[in-house]
């Protein structure tokens, strides 16, 4: 199961577990692109310690994924603009 996943389960379970409101902190910030205190994630557990590593892990590669994407379909929109201003 993807760290997401686990995550989200995590904090419904439990909304008020000090890990729960730190975990949900990170993923705002990641979604949001805001600030997050790094030295937050050292007042988790271990096991919330690598989820919050995991989450990062996988944050990144699909933002990645959805820049690839992106540029994906820019080029193709290129590529049928230079079609249709050839075939003029």
């Amino acid at each position: 199961m993807n760290a997401i996943k686990v995550a989200r389960r995590f904090i419904e379970t439990d909304p008020a577990n000090e890990s729960a409101k730190i975990l949900a902190q990170l993923v705002l910030a990641l979604e949001s692109e805001r600030s997050f205190e790094l030295v937050t994630l050292y007042s988790l557990d271990y096991k919330s310690f690598q989820l919050a590593m995991d989450i990062l892990k996988e944050w990144r590669l699909d933002r990645y994924y959805a820049s690839k994407s992106k540029l994906f379909d820019l080029s193709l929109q290129v590529s049928e603009l230079d079609k249709s201003s050839t075939s003029n």
